[in-house]
């Protein structure tokens, strides 16, 4: 039989997802590649309790059907903390849930782009992102990060000269950099798309874990009816219940909402019921302090490692949040190199190309501290640190 697929399926970056957990499970790596949080900062005990209330107490009613928009209560929380913490007007029909933010990548490429539209988004972006979009077909346009966020010079040309229909963006500790753009430069972004007939779509799902505890505010602040939103409970509560939502100007959440439920009528209502009801019994923002601080513990020991035992010439990005870093390799040391050595010396990286959506990259490493304990992060950075020197 030959298979006739759409011509979409052939416009996908080859993913080297596949390859990274197949070495990633080896006996005795040590992996820095992938993008978990720490499964044992999960509040189990707490989740449980909240999956047996919903049960004895809504019973068949979180078994059901529900609506496309997702779960009231749910929006109403999001909205609220919204209010609370980020100074910004949201209402609950303002909200759609999704099944993890990555849905929302998916359904705001469907309803934005034609074959050939442009699409704007960061240098080096999320990996996820690209994979996604390119599925549609578009023309995608990267601007480079530079200290502050993305260069506001190219920014601005590629806004005035090519109109892409959204730009993609993650303006706190952003994937795979872990850097945060400044308030200045939120500020610029807004100003230069405001009347131009662009989108931003503001990836958020690293805000809350800022080491500082202070939160950063959004360009939706200042770009109100111009803004996409999303953001997710993955990062801070539980990866596997695939909650995630989409905060965004009316227009766009109907069409949003159109392709959501042709996708899949709406997400999984009794894991909503069961994370709202957490949500309401537990102290969200202490939870979040803790998974912060650990990651940060974890963040500035690797930044320590790093300037204390890697070889001159290396240097790397300084989150202040989330889960990710860069090492930047010295001239003549590739990162494809660097991957394959470091797996035959027991310590897994992801290499920096496929973060580059119109080619190029090679020359650094993103690393993930979420998900090692500061045993194996001390561990695993002497062998990346030997498998550097060993290219040199």
């Amino acid at each position: 039989m030959k298979y006739r697929f759409a011509d979409r399926m052939f416009s996908v970056p080859e993913s080297f997802i596949g390859e990274l957990f197949r070495v990633s499970n080896l006996p005795g790596i040590i992996s820095f590649a992938g993008g978990l949080p720490d499964a044992s900062l999960i509040d189990l005990d707490g989740i449980a309790r909240a999956a047996r209330e919903v049960l004895e107490e809504e019973g068949r009613a979180a078994l059901q059907y529900s609506t496309t928009d997702g779960h009231l209560p749910l929006r109403e929380f999001i909205a609220a903390r919204y209010r609370r913490r980020l100074g910004i007007q949201v209402d609950p029909d303002e909200i759609q849930i999704v099944n993890g933010s990555q849905q929302c990548l998916d359904l705001t490429a469907k309803i934005f782009l034609n074959p050939g539209d442009v699409v704007g988004m960061e240098r080096p972006g999320y990996l996820g992102a690209i994979e996604a979009f390119s599925l549609y077909q578009p023309e995608i346009c990267t601007v480079p990060l530079i200290e502050g966020g993305p260069d506001p010079a190219a920014f601005a040309s590629l806004i005035r000269e090519r109109a892409p229909k959204f730009f993609y963006g993650i303006p706190n500790s952003q994937n795979p950099s872990g850097a945060t753009y400044s308030d200045e430069r939120r500020r610029e972004i807004a100003e230069i798309l405001d009347g131009s007939g662009t989108v931003f779509y503001e990836d958020d799902a690293f805000g809350d874990l800022f080491f500082d505890g202070r939160p950063r505010p959004p360009v939706k602040r200042y770009l109100p009816d111009g803004t996409m939103l999303s953001g997710s409970f993955s990062k801070i509560v539980a990866p596997g219940m695939r909650i995630g939502w989409i905060c965004a100007p009316e227009p766009v959440l109907r069409q949003f909402n159109v392709a959501k439920g042709a996708a899949d009528l709406h997400s999984n209502l009794l894991c909503q019921m069961i994370l709202h009801r957490y949500l309401s019994t537990a102290d969200l923002d202490a939870h979040v302090r803790r998974v912060a601080g650990i990651y940060g513990e974890r963040c500035r020991l690797m930044c320590d490692l790093i300037d204390d035992i890697f070889p001159p010439g290396v240097g790397r990005t300084s989150p202040e949040g989330g889960m990710f870093m860069m090492l930047f390799l010295p001239d003549g040391v590739g990162s494809m190199a660097v991957f394959r050595e470091g797996v035959r010396q027991g310590v897994a990286v992801l290499p920096d190309a496929p973060f580059h959506a119109d080619g190029g990259g090679g020359n650094a490493v993103r690393l993930n501290f979420s998900n090692a304990d500061t045993t194996s992060i001390r561990e695993g950075m002497e062998r990346l640190a030997r498998v550097v020197r060993s290219l040199l």
